[in-house]
This record gives structure tokens, C-alpha cells and sequence, in this order.
């Protein structure tokens, strides 16, 4: 076996392993893995190898009806319904950005949590929370798109975004000023900067 195929074998056995291991793990849990798999790279190379969801969530970023998050909140749901979310996700469902969401359409979670587990597409859905709940205006969406966008960024959330960096060995990441940004970093959408520049 030539050295190069060796390596290409440990990257994979790596890689396999995370797998495994991702869906059984907390977040600290997952952090002590990375960063021990981190020490095993060359020293001066930017790692080629993250630690990501392998659940398939949108990022808070994609919109439906021209909601940010809403989409998300609907694939946790899906998700946590066919016993396919990660553990570390459960905690939080219909809180945090869940229940700031619920809160703007004036529904309420279980009630949409019972109409997703129903069916229907994203659009479907949310016309469910128009007529039971509010149908936002446009300025409305814009500001709710302004305020969950840029949550973490100098607001009450700042302390609880720096723990969530540290507790994810991204404390060096300062392209991550906001919730989004650290979600999306968190789950491989946001790679890290080339250092190199």
C-alpha cells in the first residue's frame, strides 16, 4: 500500500467513524472528538475534516413564504417525529428560535407539531398558521427576518452565542457574529476561513 492510499484509508476510517459516532454524541461530546482529530492533523494546515450534522436540516437561512427559520423548524419537527433527530437537538424543540417563531404566527407549537406530523408541504403548513394563527404583514416579515438574522449579534443572546463557540471549539471563529452564522458553522455550511489569506 503506498503512503498515499494509506492516508486516504485513515481519512476515510476517520470520516466513517465520526458517522457512527455523531448521532450518539453531545455537543461537548462531539467538540473532545473534533478537537482530538484536529491534534492529528499536519501543524500549519487548515483541518480538511469537520465534524457536521448528518441530519438533513435547512439552514435557518432558507425561507418559506419569506419566513427565515420556518423551515427548519419544520424539518426538527419531521425529523424528531420519525425518531430520526440527534438527541442534542431535543432539548430545545419549541423553544428558543421555535418559540420565537410560533410566537410571530400566534400558534401554538404542539398544535403545529400534530399538523406537520399530518403532512403537507412547507407552504401548505404555513398557510395552516396563517389561518389559525396571523398572517404577517410585509413589514412585519421584514423585521422579524431583520431580528432572528442578526440574533447573537450585541443583544442578549452575544453571552449565550460566545458559550455555544467555546463549547464547539469555534471560540477563534470571529466570522461568526450571529445565531445563524454559528448554526450554520456548526452543521458544515460555514466553513472556516482560509487563514492563509
Amino acid at each position: 500500500m503506498s503512503a498515499l492510499e494509506f492516508r486516504s484509508e485513515v481519512a476515510t476510517r476517520k470520516f466513517a467513524v465520526a458517522l457512527e459516532i455523531r448521532l450518539s454524541l453531545s455537543q461537548r461530546e462531539r467538540t473532545k472528538v473534533r478537537d482530538c482529530l484536529r491534534s492529528l492533523e499536519p501543524r500549519g494546515k487548515t483541518p480538511k475534516f469537520y465534524l457536521m450534522a448528518t441530519v438533513a436540516l435547512r439552514s435557518p437561512n432558507e425561507k418559506v413564504g419569506g419566513l427565515f427559520y420556518f423551515s427548519r423548524m419544520l424539518d426538527k419537527i419531521r425529523l424528531h417525529g420519525r425518531g430520526e433527530l440527534p438527541s442534542d437537538y431535543h432539548e430545545n424543540l419549541g423553544k428558543g428560535f421555535d418559540e420565537k417563531c410560533v410566537t410571530f404566527l400566534q400558534i401554538d407549537y404542539d398544535q403545529l407539531a400534530k399538523q406537520v406530523k399530518h403532512g403537507g408541504g412547507d407552504e401548505e403548513i404555513l398557510q395552516w398558521c396563517f389561518d389559525n394563527g396571523r398572517r404577517p404583514s410585509e413589514d412585519d416579515v421584514y423585521v422579524w427576518n431583520e431580528f432572528m438574522r442578526k440574533r447573537g449579534w450585541n443583544d442578549e443572546v452575544s453571552g449565550t452565542l460566545e458559550r455555544r463557540k467555546q463549547e464547539a471549539g469555534m471560540s477563534d471563529r470571529s466570522d461568526i457574529e450571529t445565531a445563524f452564522q454559528f448554526i450554520d458553522a456548526d452543521e458544515g455550511r460555514l466553513p472556516r476561513p482560509d487563514s492563509r489569506g
